[in-house]
């Protein structure tokens, strides 16, 4: 069992939610669903919590209400080896949403996301100063994040 989820509230999406994440990451299933019974706090029969697995990775997704949204100050970051990797997260993921700066968009229910190629930690953390601050520089400028593209800025001298 994992000792830390993450909980995702949400104004009555959370199931929608959880589907739209599990038809986009590979070795996802649903772990549990708790309905509201008369006691509420919902609607009797409409979902409350929704355990569920992206990847391997443990969520909830509750229906807290409109009490609260998500911000950027909170984001998950996918991991990605190839172009074809980033570019079906960033596509799915950005499906209805806002795309941001690096590598970061917000999907449709305002849930932040990171996709990263894992070869740019490599090329950001390189012993040679300038080819890194060349690195950032060329990320700093996308939003899809380009790995032919990093590359590139990390080879020119």
């Amino acid at each position: 069992m994992q000792t830390i989820t993450p909980c995702l509230w949400f104004d009555g999406q959370a199931e929608e939610a959880m589907r739209f994440y599990m038809s986009i990451f590979d070795r996802s299933k649903v772990l549990s669903i708790t309905r509201c019974g008369d006691a509420g706090p919902g609607r009797k029969g409409s979902v409350l919590v929704a355990g569920f697995q992206l990847d391997g990775q443990d969520f909830l997704a509750l229906n807290g209400g409109p009490k609260f949204k998500f911000s950027p100050a909170v984001s998950f970051s996918v991991n990605c080896e190839t172009q074809a990797e980033v570019d079906r997260y960033w596509s799915r993921l950005g499906e209805g949403g806002v795309s941001g700066q690096c590598g970061w968009l917000q999907d449709k229910f305002g849930v932040s996301w990171q996709i990263v190629p894992s070869i740019l930690v490599e090329l950001l953390q390189d012993s040679d100063v300038a080819k890194a601050d060349r690195v950032m520089r060329a990320m700093m400028q996308m939003t899809r994040l380009d790995i032919a593209a990093l590359e590139q800025a990390a080879s020119d001298a």
